[in-house]
């Protein structure tokens, strides 16, 4: 019987939009930190560690991207911002909200050293209160 050990490996993140919202295709970054891991099978988990910005899995595909902006625009417009309780020192309201539909983190299925994605599945990183320094934590756990 083999014996395994388990690994876990930790790396962060740094992003500094230059405008309010953008969304960013971070899969070859963890990729990368898969590869650097040596993680073969196991998980990984990507979070954005700020309250304002969300990491979330779909297609590339610029029009989706347009469509969430309008949608979610929809749903909690950024201005203005005197609509909103929390806008008492800040105007980012909205992207709180916003983060909250979107969602915190992923988790990927690691499978012989490579993300187990489904059929056009990406990582993105979505800034939703930018022009400032964030970060997303990746953390594998694995064989």
């Amino acid at each position: 019987m083999e014996v395994s050990a388990t690994k876990s490996y930790r790396k962060e993140l740094y992003f500094n939009t230059e405008t309010r919202r953008k969304i960013v295709n971070i899969t070859p970054q963890v990729e990368l930190a898969v590869r650097e891991s040596g993680v073969k099978e196991g998980l990984v988990l990507v979070n954005a560690m700020h309250i304002t910005a969300s990491v979330f899995i779909n297609d590339d595909e610029p029009g989706l991207h347009q469509d969430f902006e309008k949608w979610l625009e929809g749903l909690a417009p950024e201005k203005p911002y005197s609509q909103y309780a929390h806008n008492g020192f800040e105007d980012n309201a909205d992207a709180h909200l916003k983060r909250t539909v979107m969602g915190r983190e992923v988790v990927v299925a690691i499978t012989e050293g490579e993300l187990d994605f489904g059929p056009w599945e990406r990582i993105f990183y979505y800034e939703l209160d930018g022009k400032r320094k964030k970060r997303v934590l990746i953390k594998i756990i694995g064989e």
